[in-house]
């Protein structure tokens, strides 16, 4: 399986701006900015896509991890925030934090399952950046 996606970036780094459409079309030529990554300002930004990438890996991970131990969640609410050192434009950090609401599991099963799916997700692989995870059960 493979996916892609495009960039077209016209100007300098401050005064210019870019575009970024998905094979999905569900970016479809959005805009981003040096103020959208770096300030504030309209449009997206790389890390926030990667955060998205990463909560809805993530998300996905579990469902399936808690499917093969036999149970099913009714929701999983992943967050992902990802920091960038913007002086070593390194990204350094994903936190995930999870609110999850799943029948009749308990809280040290749910906790090493949750760790596993953060460890096996495919964008956490993807990522040298330190990947954190708050997970907590709700009812």
């Amino acid at each position: 399986m493979k996916r892609s996606a495009t960039a077209v970036w016209k100007g300098s780094i401050k005064e210019g701006s870019g575009v970024l459409t998905s094979e999905s079309k569900t970016l479809d030529n959005t805009p981003y900015s040096f103020k959208s990554r770096f300030e504030t300002g309209t449009g997206t930004n790389p890390e926030e896509l990667i955060g998205a990438a990463h909560a809805g890996c993530f998300a996905m991970a579990l469902s399936l991890e808690l499917g093969k131990a036999g149970f099913t969640p009714e929701s999983l609410e992943a967050t992902a925030t990802v920091t960038m050192d913007a002086d070593k434009l390194e990204v350094t950090h994903s936190d995930l934090v999870l609110k999850a609401k799943i029948p009749s599991i308990g809280e040290d099963q749910f906790q090493q399952i949750a760790a596993g799916a953060k460890a096996g997700c495919p964008i956490s692989k993807l990522l040298k950046a330190e990947i954190s995870l708050q997970a907590t059960l709700v009812s």
